[in-house]
């Protein structure tokens, strides 16, 4: 039976379904030894011949249906995707080696960029957690070249215009919530939380007003934090996590403020991940 490629390559650990279309875009997919760069793709798992970089892949279904919610403080220099290309060190290298069960990033963090990550075999949440609609919010501490200037924080809060590297057009950032922690002559320190996450958005927006960034963190994905964690450290989500997360990622009908974004409180006592 076909189905679309994202829909399979996801159940099968590779990758996030929105990072195997950006897979299929950059040409890394074939089938059946042709390239696939336009979608949809519909596949059939027990007939056709599924390529990444040139590499064949056996699907291999699942030997549990058991989800997994792994929360990493994820430290810079290690890649958010499963199918690496060259030397690349990958956030599942830093999971317990007994930890057998395939998992994948929900979203990106670029390699120069560390933080919250979570990782997980759960395909509708993973959507829901990263598809614009849903609206659940990322914090971001950035430390930037140069002097923030007021009106720099008001216009990346009513948000500015970038490129699409993709359609070539230009597109303009949705409201976000941007403080000012601290400022000198040479650099300042920003928080900034976004309900989207375009492909290195924070790092685009403030170079576009003259603010290179030095250094990026994650500290906030909805209501996780990274509190416990130190860089290369996960652990399991505790239950009330995940159903704070689940709220997170349903949220009512009043955006403002809502109650699942609110940091959960809980003893920084480590979990076994396994």
């Amino acid at each position: 039976m076909k189905e679309r490629i994202q829909k399979i390559l996801a159940n099968a650990g590779v990758d996030s379904r929105r990072n195997i279309e950006e897979m299929v875009r950059q040409g890394r997919i074939s089938v059946n030894g042709k390239t696939m760069i336009d979608l949809p793709i519909m596949v059939d798992p027990e007939k056709d011949r599924i390529e990444i970089d040139d590499q064949p892949l056996r699907l291999r279904p699942q030997k549990s249906d058991k989800r997994y919610y792994i929360l990493m403080n994820k430290p810079k220099g290690v890649y958010c995707t499963n199918v690496a290309q060259g030397e690349q060190r990958l956030a599942i290298d830093l999971l317990p080696p007994d930890f057998r069960t395939r998992v994948y990033p929900v979203g990106r963090l670029d390699a120069e960029s560390k933080g919250l990550l979570l990782l997980t075999n759960d395909g509708d949440l993973t959507n829901r957690l990263t598809h614009p609609k849903y609206g659940v919010s990322k914090t971001y501490r950035a430390f930037v070249d140069g002097y923030v200037k007021p009106e720099t924080v008001q216009s990346l809060s009513k948000g500015i215009w970038l490129a699409d590297r993709r359609s070539g057009q230009g597109f303009k950032t949705a409201h976000s919530q941007i403080r000012l922690v601290k400022r000198s002559r040479d650099k300042s320190l920003l928080e900034i939380t976004l309900r989207e996450g375009r492909n290195r958005q924070v790092r685009r927006m403030l170079a576009q007003l003259g603010h290179k960034v030095r250094e990026l963190t994650r500290i906030r994905f909805g209501p996780l934090t990274l509190d416990g964690l130190n860089p290369g450290q996960s652990r399991l989500l505790l239950p009330k996590e995940l159903a704070s997360l689940r709220r997170a990622a349903n949220p009512p009908a009043s955006p403002d403020s809502p109650a699942s974004d609110r940091p959960v409180n809980r003893p920084v006592k480590r979990q076994k991940e396994t």
